[in-house]
């Protein structure tokens, strides 16, 4: 019950986790889910000071980020570390890869975790995530929002607009995210979770692949994000290659 507990509070982040929510929904007593969303909400009614978002150092953060992968992608990757405007690219890579650490705001609006300060979520995506614009760019672009201040509601205005404009579109076929990372926290009832892989598709139906069904090792979710369907599989280890002992 634990585990599940977990899964529906804030599965979340870099167009997070909210695969899981969809098959554990049933598990867990409505009351339970209400009253650790209400505790959320009320720990995190707006944003945090900014440093409680920064990493303690440049270097810091970079090595996190590169953790999100194994070294022999994340090595070779580009690496980008939220600065005090936005996030900026500090090392070069040649992979295609781009690693970073998402904050709390890659989550749904709704989510009550949106204004977590806790939350690290260490991400290398792939050259077709990086240039997709509802995956990598939209984030990029709702974080520049967020240090300018703009309100919750504009930001939801806003992002409607881009749908509605043309300007956000589906993820491109082969879009991807590694985030095997040990030091993830994901929310504050998942810290570390379980190292998984994350592939971005425009909407279609889960059962197209094997997703959500008894035994299968694909979880998704063709809800929560407009156009989209996420798709996440379970690895069994982290990304320095020890297990993760709580995969079954």
């Amino acid at each position: 019950m634990k585990r599940s507990l977990q899964i529906i509070l804030g599965i979340g982040s870099f167009q997070a986790l909210w695969p899981l929510a969809v098959l554990c929904l049933l598990c867990i007593p409505v009351a339970w889910v209400h009253a650790a969303a209400d505790d959320a909400a009320q720990n995190y009614p707006s944003m945090a000071p900014l440093a409680q978002y920064q990493s303690s150092s440049q270097a810091a953060e970079i090595a996190l980020a590169r953790s999100a992968a194994p070294p022999s992608i994340s090595e070779h990757a580009d690496v980008m570390v939220l600065g005090s405007h936005g996030y900026q690219t500090v090392a070069k890579g040649d992979n295609g890869f781009v690693c970073l650490v998402g904050r709390s705001w890659a989550m749904n609006f709704d989510n009550p975790e949106f204004w977590n300060p806790k939350i690290r979520t260490p991400l290398c995506v792939n050259s077709v995530a990086a240039r997709s614009a509802s995956v990598l760019p939209g984030y990029l672009t709702r974080t520049e929002w967020v240090l300018t201040g703009v309100s919750l509601a504009e930001m939801q205005k806003r992002e409607t607009a881009e749908w509605n404009d043309g300007r956000f579109q589906p993820p491109e076929p082969g879009a991807m995210s590694f985030m095997m990372s040990k030091e993830q926290y994901i929310n504050d009832s998942a810290h570390p979770w379980h190292p998984h892989v994350m592939f971005f598709a425009p909407r279609t139906q889960d059962s197209q692949w094997g997703a959500n069904l008894p035994g299968s090792p694909m979880v998704a979710d063709s809800i929560n994000v407009v156009q989209t369907s996420i798709f996440m599989v379970l690895v069994a280890n982290w990304s320095d290659g020890t297990p993760d002992a709580a995969h079954k």
